[in-house]
């Protein structure tokens, strides 16, 4: 049985008393030898920011990457786009 890769995950930071706002995107693709790669771009919303991409031999790895990364943004304050009024 097959397992669904967690779906792009789009999480935002909006404090208007500091002046921020900023956006981080999480996705993970597949690549064509039987790995998988975290795409990360993040920047101040309304520009392309920056973009990293980081390649993993197992699916997994690459899954609990995507989990760990998540996890450390939304413990900074980020949260879900559109919750809250956070987008």
């Amino acid at each position: 049985m097959e397992r669904t890769a967690p779906g792009p995950l789009h999480l935002r930071r909006i404090d208007p008393a500091r002046n921020m706002r900023r956006f981080y995107t999480l996705s993970l693709q597949p690549t064509l030898f039987g790995g998988a790669t975290v795409i990360r771009n993040w920047g101040r919303i309304g520009t392309n920011g920056q973009s990293m991409m980081e390649t993993f031999d197992q699916p997994e790895q690459a899954e609990g990457a995507f989990s760990r990364l998540a996890r450390t943004k939304r413990r900074r304050g980020y949260g879900d786009a559109g919750v809250n009024g956070n987008g």
